[in-house]
């Protein structure tokens, strides 16, 4: 479905990458611009599959690499001929490390009036943090979600995967872009997008965020719908494992209720009173804690209550309604062997996810793009000779 999209992806670690996977997915042409000898965290994350680690080849699957030293002035040249083609650019360096390079949106819009440039980055382009370090548990901590996020008189819990880095930085960051390669082919023009992880994990506060907006109510640990403060939760069963509960409406609390055998609570159920609903968690709780997590999966098996079994990353692999839904694939490596991934989770009536190959070597495809691009034998072997794609790039002879 994008396959006209050719965007060049400065970027590295998980957001970025994340958002250009997913766009790759799409059909993009994505051409990554590595670094000959900075380290990538990723690249080095193990558990590896051969030489290279899993988790690289997989947010760098169906991607190019050129390897470029942006610190030599060459570099900024070879960029400037690369936005000819690939007119949609997402970096994700600190505010002013592009511009410093020669490489900022207003230097590549020289070359293509019509470039689209998003710039990811953990704060935003203004602001007193604007240039502050950050990771992900810190901007959901700037952001005040993680503050709720937590059990009463507890720390806040470390999600399992990275929220304001993919919810935040990689979704928003894909919708800004195919936002603007709209406004483009509607008005010929291009544009800078600034997008902060904190600003859209901010955005994500959409469920209790309003309350205190507009009627000064804070959200607090454990004092929430849907944060612990009612029987929304999960619940420990007799062998040490969890099910979730979800079951909001009144046809489904009385089915949970039905199941767990505490029809005679039923009423307590939906009560909005502090008392009455903690009196009831408490039925749940001890509910579950009657039989084993094998036992509660018949018992909930063909029951609409919206309650189902926490499952551990293998158990979900191997779980019939993901299993049905094709969402492991296998993606080809350079070996000529597969390696299973995560699908792409976009299903349409007239596109299917191509995935072309698992992320590869850095710098692989470096003369085959410059050769593109018009550069010659001898320009190649001379940026090669200059460090400027890197010694490992073999010199064409």
């Amino acid at each position: 479905m994008l396959s006209s999209l050719r965007i060049l992806d400065f970027s590295k670690l998980l957001p970025g990458p994340y958002a250009t996977m997913m766009l790759a997915d799409l059909g993009a042409d994505i051409l990554r611009v590595e670094s000959p000898s900075l380290p990538d965290f990723i690249r080095e994350l193990a558990p590896f599959d051969g030489e290279d680690s899993a988790v690289h080849q997989h947010l760098n699957r169906s991607k190019k690499s050129i390897s470029l030293d942006l610190k030599k002035p060459e570099s900024a040249d070879v960029v400037r001929k690369l936005v000819q083609e690939y007119d949609i650019v997402l970096e994700q360096f600190r505010p002013g490390v592009m511009e410093r390079l020669g490489l900022g949106y207003e230097s590549l819009k020289q070359a293509n009036p019509k470039i689209i440039y998003c710039s990811l980055t953990g704060y935003g382009q203004t602001g007193p943090y604007h240039s502050r370090a950050g990771h992900d548990n810190n901007y959901l901590s700037i952001a005040g979600v993680a503050g709720y996020s937590a059990r009463e008189n507890h720390p806040p819990v470390p999600a399992g995967i990275q929220i304001a880095d993919m919810a935040g930085g990689s979704l928003h960051s894909v919708i800004a872009i195919l936002a603007a390669v709209i406004h483009r082919e509607q008005s010929g023009v291009g544009q800078y997008i600034d997008l902060s992880m904190t600003d859209a994990a901010f955005a994500l506060n959409a469920m209790f965020g309003p309350g205190f907006l507009a009627a000064g109510i804070e959200p607090k640990p454990e004092r929430t719908e849907l944060n612990g403060g009612t029987f929304y939760d999960y619940y420990e069963t007799k062998d040490g494992r969890y099910f979730s509960v979800g079951s909001l409406e009144p046809p489904f609390r009385k089915a949970l209720c039905k199941a767990l055998e505490i029809p005679h609570v039923f009423q307590q159920s939906g009560s909005t009173i502090p008392e009455i609903s903690r009196g009831f968690k408490q039925e749940v709780k001890q509910a579950f804690m009657k039989k084993t997590f094998d036992e509660w999966l018949v018992v909930f098996k063909d029951v609409e209550a919206c309650v189902e079994p926490v499952l551990t990353f293998s158990e979900a692999s191997d779980h019939p309604q993901l299993k049905a839904r094709n969402m492991i694939v296998d993606v080809p490596k350079k070996d000529g062997t597969y390696q299973k991934q995560i699908a792409s989770p976009f299903k349409s009536s007239v596109f299917r996810p191509e995935y072309k190959n698992a992320g590869g070597s850095r710098g692989a495809n470096t003369i085959e793009v410059l050769q593109e691009l018009g550069f010659d034998e001898t320009q190649i072997n001379e940026l090669r000779d200059k460090e400027v794609i890197g010694m490992k790039v073999r010199s064409i002879k």
